[in-house]
């Protein structure tokens, strides 16, 4: 199937032309007729399925199909700014060859650029809730003239507790519009929901539950003080591309950077207390291969879209295995392979079984060579039917173009080169072994140390 066949107006197919968009993915295929006939809409599919394209291509041609007034036609929740920006972008990529308008709402930037942008009249506003709800009482924003709302990763807002400000929002607009909602996970607020705000809806699920086939998986056993010892280890001994790092807390994200940036290599954090900018900046240098290494929260890294990771590790065991899944979701894309570590401790054994059932497969449990698991025998603590497997060496996922090799003569490794020193003047950059890390700063290429 081609995107041609959806009929969409030729301005929006030359936008999926431009961005290198050749077929359809099933839930694109599923929802894109439903939405252009104005039907509300249930979609179940996560991260890495192509939602964002299965609504935006059928709301912008309906926009360039039926023009209507100066108001905001199209409101657009997420429920985190680096998505809200992602949905932004994906939508001015599509318009390209049409006048139709978009702006991104979010906090932590100044309101002053957002005032100015709506006063533009854009068609599509790309929200979060709690600065959409800032600007509707500032009188800014007018949803009286919506005719679409999209609720995105509405089980993410749910987690972060954004439910109230999404009923109030509700209330702020149409009782005649059209609403697709969207969420990978059906918890019991999201059901009930569903249930108040959509009309007769179309249903359409991707099962995505099981982890793509391009991705293999492996389980490292190791007590939680010898964490950060084992992760340097293996990034010592692995070549990778750009890699993600998931920890539990915004705490054990900062530090985990912290320590990486110390040992010199090209790493940025994403978590909930970094300024917008700071934030912007880790997942443009991160897209852009100014660093190697991202360490993020679950709730921070909603939004991430890098076709390029080659490797997803878990520092710290997801608390579901729907979590799981979103993690990984982010490598083995575009029919590159990835691969997928975890770090497991003796408490990460439940589930660790509930993964494997989701994956209908025992996950290879692997030990580290020449690394010091003192006392701690992995073998002992998570068992498995064949004998545990060393790690690797050299061992990569191939048709993956974002994986590295090792650096040959004159090439540039995923190290930065040793930290410059401290100026004395106010704001100015600190170095790796002091004070707060910089994780703006471009480090120039290095070397690995011998294994």
């Amino acid at each position: 199937m081609s995107f041609q066949e959806f009929q969409l107006d030729p301005t929006i197919l030359s936008g999926v032309k431009a961005v290198g968009y050749t077929t359809p993915t099933p839930i694109q295929q599923q929802a894109i007729p439903s939405i252009m006939e104005g039907k509300d809409l249930l979609g179940l599919a996560q991260t890495g399925t192509g939602k964002t394209a299965a609504f935006a291509l059928p709301i912008l041609h309906n926009l360039v199909r039926n023009p209507g007034s100066r108001k905001i036609r199209v409101l657009i929740v997420s429920p985190t700014r680096e998505l809200a920006e992602q949905i932004h972008q994906a939508c001015i990529g599509f318009a390209k060859d049409t006048r139709i308008k978009s702006i991104a709402i979010y906090g932590g930037v100044s309101k002053l650029p957002q005032f100015k942008g709506l006063r533009r009249c854009p068609e599509i506003v790309v929200a979060c809730p709690g600065r959409l709800l800032d600007l509707v009482g500032d009188k800014a924003i007018d949803l009286s003239g919506l005719e679409v709302l999209v609720l995105d990763e509405a089980d993410t807002m749910c987690d972060m507790g954004f439910l109230p400000d999404v009923r109030r929002i509700l209330n702020l607009v149409p009782s005649s519009r059209q609403t697709l909602l969207f969420s990978a996970t059906m918890p019991e607020d999201i059901r009930m929901l569903t249930k108040n705000i959509l009309k007769d809806p179309v249903t359409v699920q991707v099962d995505t539950i099981a982890p793509a086939k391009t991705v293999s998986h492996a389980l490292y056993p190791v007590p939680d003080a010898l964490k950060r010892g084992l992760l340097l280890a293996i990034l010592e001994q692995t070549p990778t591309g750009r890699t993600l790092v998931f920890t539990r807390t915004k705490h054990r994200t900062k530090r985990l950077a912290l320590d990486l940036l110390n040992h010199k290599y090209r790493v940025a954090s994403l978590q909930g207390n970094l300024s917008q900018n700071r934030r912007q900046q880790s997942m443009d240098g991160f897209r852009d291969g100014k660093f190697d290494i991202l360490v993020a929260t679950d709730i921070a890294s909603h939004g991430i879209d890098v076709p390029e990771v080659s490797h997803v590790i878990n520092f710290d065991m997801p608390d579901t295995a729907d979590a799981y899944t979103h993690r990984i979701g982010r490598t083995g894309r575009a029919l590159q392979t990835g691969e997928a570590f975890t770090l497991a401790v003796p408490e990460d054994r439940p589930m660790v079984r509930v993964v494997e059932r989701v994956l209908n497969a025992k996950i290879e449990r692997r030990r580290l060579p020449g690394f010091n698991y003192g006392n701690f025998n992995p073998e002992a603590q998570f068992p498995q039917d064949r004998p545990m497997q060393p790690q690797r060496n050299g061992a990569q996922p191939g048709n993956n173009n974002g994986t590295r090799r090792p650096a040959g003569p004159g090439q540039a490794t995923r190290r930065a080169a040793p930290a410059p020193a401290r100026r004395s003047s106010a704001g100015a950059h600190t170095s790796a072994g002091g004070g707060r890390p910089n994780f703006g700063r471009r480090p120039t290429g290095g070397h690995r140390r011998p294994a």
